[in-house]
C-alpha cells in the first residue's frame, strides 16, 4: 500500500502533471467567473480533447478544473452579487454586502483561503474513508452494486429540484435518453427511430453541453450586459487570512459538513451551501450583523462548497454513482480514459485513485494562489460585455459538440438537446437529475443484466443487498424530510438575515421567493399552461418508450419500459397539481420570477434568441462551418454590443484563425456545407 501511495506521490510532482493541472486550473478559473456554468460545462468542453492523452495528464486537468471552479465563481458572488453556480448562492449574502462597504479584497481573501482549506480537509476525507472501506468495498457483487445504482438513482430524485415529481420526472428522462442505442443484454436496437446516428446512442458530450451550456449561453444573450460594472477590489486580503484563522473552528466544522453532504448523491451543490451558512447563523451568538457583511458568512459555504468536491468523489469512484452533475461528467472522463469506476479503484487501481487524491488537494492550493495573485486582473474579466462572451462560448461548444461523431447531426442534436435543457431550466425541472439518470442508466442495467445471469431473484436473499434495499427505503423517507427542514430552515435564515439587510441581497439572483403579487400575477397562469404543455410532451416521450421497447425481448426492454411506466404514472400526479389551483403554488419555480413577481424572460426573448442556434445549423449546412460561424460572430457582436465595423472583424478573424489552427492540429475535419462539396 505505502508503495502505491509513493507511486501516486512521483506521478504527481511530474513536471507534465503540474503543467496540463496548470492548464485546468487556467481553465475553471474562466468558467468559474461566468454565471451559470460550472463543472458540468468545463467537463464537457474537455471531454472530446481526452482521448489519445495519457491517464495521468488528463486527470490532472480534469481535477484542476473541477477544484478551482468553487473557488473561482466567488469572483461574481463578492464583486456583483450574483452566484457564480448554484453551490455559491450563500456567500451572496454576507460577501457582495461586503464589497459595496469597500470589503472586496478582504471577502474574496477570506473565501479563497476558506476554499483551499476545505479543499484539503475533503481530499483528507477521500483518504480516510478509502482506507476504513477498501475491504467492504471489494466484497461487492455486481447484485449490490445494482442497488447502489437504483439508491443513487433514487437520491438524485428525491433531492435535486424544488420538486420531488419533477427530480424524479428529469431523472426518468436522462434514463429513458441513455437507453437509446442498443441494449446491453441484447444488442437490440431501442428508440433509435431507424436514424443511422443513434444506433450508438447519444454522446455524454452533446447532452452535457446541450443541457447545460446552451441554456446558460442564451441567458447571456437575453441579458446582454456586463458581469459586473465595478472591479474595484481594493485592500484587505492579509485581514481575509486573518478572519479565517480566527473563525478556524467554522471551517473545522463546515468543511467535515460540506464533505459528507457531498458524499450523497445528488444533493451535492444544490443546498451544501446553505445548510453551512444556516448553520453558522443558528449556532452564533451575535447574529445582527448577517446580512450586512459578516465575514463569516462567507467563510462558512466557501470552507463547505470546497470541501464537498471531495466528498463527491466518494461514490463516483468507488461506486460509479456520481455525486453530482460535474460528477457525472467526470464519470464519462473516466470512461474514456479507460478506468471502471467501481471496486477496482480501490484495488488494482488503487494508485489512481490516490493521484486523483493528491491531485485535489495541489490543485487547490494552487488555485487558490493563482486567484490571490492575480484577483486585480482576473476581476478584469467580468466587465467584459456578454456580447463579446457569448459568440466565444458558442464557438467552443460548437466545436466540442464536432468531435463526438465528427458530422453535423452533432450540431443538430446538440441544438434539440439545447431546447430541453432550456424548458428544463425555464420551468425548473431539475438538469443534474436528468444527467445523472443519463450516465447511470448503462451502468444500473449491465449490473441488473449481470445480476440476474449470476443470481436470478436469489439476488434479494443475499445479506448485502438485503441491507442495501433498506438503506434505500429509509434514505429515500428521510431525504425527503431532510429536503423539507433544509428547505424551511434556509427560508427562516434568508428571511432572518433580509430583515436585517437593506434592499435586495442579489438583484437578478436566485435566491429570491415569489410575493403574493407573484402569485396574483397574470404570467403565472401562462406559466403553468406552458408548463403543463412540456409535461406533456414529457409523458410522450415516456409513452414511446413504453410502445417502443415492448416488442423488444425481455432483457432488451424491461428496463425502458420500467422507467417510462414510472414516469407516467409520476407525470399524472404533477398533472394532477399543475391543474389543481390549491397545488400550484407548491411547485411553481421561484427562479423564473423577479422581485416584482414577473417572470424574468418572457417567452418571445427566450426563443428570439435561441433561434439563432437552429438558423446557425442551416447555414452550416449550407454554407459550411467556418463562414456560418463568421457570420455568427458579426452579427452577435454588432447587435448586442455595437462597436466599431473594424473591431467586430479583427475579433472574428481572431476567433476563426485560432479555431482553424486547433481543427489542424487535431485533425478534425469540419462540415464544408452544400455549396462548398457539390459546386466549389
Amino acid at each position: 500500500m505505502f508503495e502505491i501511495i509513493l507511486s501516486a506521490f512521483t506521478d504527481l510532482l511530474s513536471v507534465q502533471h503540474i503543467m496540463y493541472m496548470l492548464v485546468g486550473v487556467f481553465l475553471g478559473i474562466l468558467i468559474g467567473i461566468l454565471p451559470g456554468l460550472g463543472g458540468i460545462v468545463g467537463f464537457s468542453i474537455l471531454l472530446p480533447f481526452l482521448y489519445g492523452m495519457d491517464t495521468t495528464s488528463a486527470l490532472a486537468m480534469l481535477i484542476g478544473m473541477v477544484s478551482v471552479i468553487p473557488t473561482s465563481d466567488t469572483f461574481t458572488s463578492v464583486l456583483m452579487g450574483i452566484p457564480g453556480s448554484s453551490a455559491s448562492q450563500a456567500t451572496v449574502l454576507d460577501g457582495y454586502p461586503m464589497a459595496q462597504k469597500g470589503e472586496a479584497a478582504r471577502a474574496l481573501g477570506a473565501a479563497f483561503f476558506a476554499s483551499m482549506i476545505g479543499g484539503l480537509l475533503g481530499a483528507l476525507f477521500l483518504s480516510v474513508f478509502i482506507i476504513f472501506a477498501r475491504d467492504l468495498i471489494t466484497q461487492l457483487g455486481s447484485a449490490e452494486l445494482f442497488i447502489l445504482g437504483l439508491i443513487g438513482l433514487s437520491m438524485v430524485g428525491v433531492l435535486s429540484g424544488n420538486s420531488l415529481i419533477k427530480g424524479l420526472l428529469a431523472a426518468g428522462v436522462g434514463l429513458l435518453l441513455g437507453s437509446i442505442g442498443s441494449a446491453p443484454a441484447t444488442g437490440e436496437s431501442r428508440m433509435a427511430m431507424d436514424i443511422f446516428y443513434l444506433y450508438d446512442g447519444i454522446k455524454l458530450v452533446i447532452l452535457g453541453l446541450g443541457i447545460y451550456a446552451i441554456p446558460e449561453i442564451v441567458d447571456l444573450l437575453i441579458q446582454n450586459q456586463r458581469i459586473a460594472k465595478d472591479t474595484t477590489v481594493g485592500s484587505g486580503w492579509t485581514q481575509g487570512v486573518k478572519d479565517v484563522i480566527k473563525n478556524k473552528w467554522i471551517v473545522a466544522r463546515c468543511a467535515p459538513l460540506g464533505a459528507m453532504i457531498g458524499a450523497i448523491p445528488g444533493l451535492g451543490g444544490s443546498v451544501v451551501d446553505w445548510i453551512a451558512y444556516g448553520h453558522i447563523v443558528q449556532s452564533s451568538k451575535d447574529k445582527s450583523q448577517f446580512g450586512k457583511g459578516d465575514v463569516r458568512g462567507v467563510i462558512a459555504p466557501e470552507s463547505a462548497n470546497n470541501a464537498k468536491e471531495g466528498g463527491g468523489l466518494v461514490p463516483t469512484l468507488l461506486f460509479g454513482i456520481p455525486g453530482s452533475g460535474s460528477m457525472a461528467v467526470f464519470l464519462g472522463a473516466l470512461t474514456i480514459l479507460g478506468i471502471e469506476p467501481g471496486p477496482s479503484m480501490v484495488g488494482e487501481n488503487l494508485n489512481i485513485t490516490y493521484t486523483i487524491i493528491w491531485s485535489l488537494a495541489l490543485a487547490n492550493v494552487i488555485g487558490t494562489l493563482t486567484c490571490l495573485l492575480m484577483s486585480n486582473k482576473i476581476s478584469k474579466i467580468t466587465t467584459i460585455p456578454y456580447g463579446y462572451v457569448a459568440p466565444f462560448m458558442l464557438m467552443i461548444v460548437f466545436f466540442a459538440a464536432l468531435q463526438a461523431t465528427r458530422s453535423i447531426e452533432d450540431l443538430i442534436l446538440l441544438v434539440v438537446l439545447g431546447a430541453v435543457g432550456c424548458l428544463f431550466k425555464y420551468f425548473d425541472w431539475s438538469r443534474p437529475a436528468l444527467l445523472i439518470g443519463f450516465v447511470l442508466a448503462a451502468t444500473v442495467e449491465t449490473y441488473y443484466y449481470q445480476a440476474v445471469q449470476f443470481y436470478g431473484w436469489g439476488m434479494l436473499e443475499r445479506p448485502g443487498v438485503m441491507f442495501l434495499i433498506g438503506l434505500m427505503v429509509v434514505s429515500f423517507f428521510v431525504s425527503v424530510i431532510l429536503k423539507r427542514r433544509v428547505a424551511k430552515r434556509v427560508s427562516l435564515e434568508v428571511d432572518e438575515v433580509e430583515e436585517n439587510r437593506e434592499g435586495d441581497v442579489a438583484a437578478g439572483g436566485e435566491i429570491q421567493r415569489p410575493s403574493t403579487e407573484a402569485e396574483e400575477n397574470p404570467h403565472r397562469y401562462s406559466f403553468i399552461t406552458g408548463e403543463l404543455i412540456f409535461t406533456i410532451a414529457v409523458l410522450a416521450f415516456a409513452a414511446f418508450a413504453l410502445i417502443s421497447s415492448s416488442s423488444l425481448r425481455f432483457l432488451g426492454g424491461i428496463f425502458p419500459m420500467a422507467i417510462a411506466g414510472i414516469m407516467l404514472v409520476s407525470g399524472i400526479v404533477l398533472l394532477w397539481q399543475l391543474t389543481n389551483k390549491n397545488k400550484q403554488p407548491d411547485i411553481l419555480t421561484v427562479a423564473v420570477t423577479d422581485e416584482n413577481g414577473k417572470l424574468k424572460e418572457d417567452w418571445t426573448s427566450l426563443w428570439k434568441n435561441f433561434l439563432l442556434l437552429p438558423l446557425f445549423i442551416f447555414t452550416t449546412w449550407f454554407f459550411g462551418f467556418i463562414p456560418s460561424l463568421a457570420v455568427l460572430f458579426i452579427a452577435t457582436i454588432h447587435i448586442k454590443v455595437h462597436p466599431p465595423i473594424w473591431k467586430t472583424l479583427l475579433i472574428t478573424v481572431i476567433a476563426l484563425s485560432s479555431l482553424w489552427y486547433m481543427s489542424e492540429l487535431l485533425s478534425l475535419h469540419l462540415p464544408e456545407g452544400y455549396i462548398m462539396e457539390n459546386f466549389l
